[in-house]
């Protein structure tokens, strides 16, 4: 069960990410700037023509909590490019195909599949969030699980608007954009894991409603702060099937330490915002650098 609860919070984080497109279309394009000597961990690695920042993010956050230190500030306002996760200028487009992969065939109907009694803590879960108990019936169990863990989010204050992905992207409009995966490459994380696997993940996240935004705050906290490690450690605990631990975190960190490999052979100053947690503990994208030879440094 503990294991699916960390399911249930990454798909929160992969729901937030989507639901940048909240952002109002004049949204302002700064972002807040932190205290002096104080901000989230940031690391570069360079060539001789090429320097590549990494910087660990977090989806969304309180309006009020400010990041953008000096060396932050300094790092992105001299790179000429900007590299996510995914894609994440067209919203629309996200949304779309978000909720086009998240349908049930004609037919199908998500709280008949559940259990009586799954069935009726999760129809309290909906009622106590303010929504009918039938309003997520035509989706996926995987994408109920992600309305359900963002919902309660934003319900406290944490916005995805005011998330470092989006604000980073809305400040650096002229800067070229490039991404590590595909929309649809992080869908199918969640999207094809089997029906009755997405109906306890459902489930579980169900139980961690009421918890979910004390969790994620404490990620904030041990963010804002710079403690890459103690963030990875509570982003990533519960992770214990060597398999999904490898699916969600390891091959995605290798691949991405490939694309990094790859870019370092053009010239440029590239940053890099992706997932806090991929960024600290074994097999993070730095410990896949350094396989291949490369030397990534922490910018202080």
């Amino acid at each position: 069960m503990q294991l699916l609860k960390s399911l249930a919070r990454a798909a929160g984080t992969l729901a937030l990410m989507f639901t940048g497109g909240c952002a109002s279309a004049d949204a302002d394009p700064q972002v807040a700037a932190a205290p002096a000597n104080h901000g989230p961990a940031l690391w570069k690695l360079a060539d001789e023509d090429t320097t590549i920042y990494l910087f660990g993010t977090v989806h969304a956050l309180p309006s009020d909590v400010n990041w953008y230190d000096g060396h932050i500030a300094a790092a992105f306002e001299e790179s000429d490019e900007l590299v996510t996760e995914i894609a994440m200028d067209d919203q629309l487009a996200l949304t779309q195909a978000l909720t086009g992969s998240a349908m049930l065939a004609d037919g199908q109907n998500l709280r008949e599949m559940m259990t009586p009694e799954d069935r009726k803590e999760y129809e309290q879960a909906m009622i106590d969030l303010g929504l009918p108990p039938g309003a997520l019936d035509p989706v996926e169990p995987w994408y109920a699980a992600m309305n359900l863990s963002v919902l309660p989010l934003m319900q406290a204050g944490i916005d995805p608007a005011a998330g470092v992905d989006m604000a980073l992207t809305r400040a650096g409009a002229s800067k070229r954009k490039d991404a590590l995966e595909t929309l649809e490459e992080q869908v199918a994380l969640f999207d094809d894991m089997p029906i009755s696997a997405q109906l306890t993940f459902l489930d579980a996240t169900v139980e961690a409603v009421p918890e979910a935004a004390k969790s994620l705050r404490e990620l904030i906290d041990l963010w804002v702060v710079g403690d890459a490690v103690g963030l990875a450690a509570k982003m990533n605990e519960g992770l214990e099937d060597p398999a999904l631990y490898q699916r969600l975190l390891i091959d995605r960190n290798a691949n991405w330490a490939g694309w990094i490999e790859h870019r370092l052979a053009e010239p440029g100053t590239v940053f890099i915002a992706v997932g806090a947690g991929h960024l600290a503990g074994d097999g993070s994208v730095q410990d896949q650098l350094a396989k291949r030879g490369y030397k990534v440094e922490r910018v202080h």
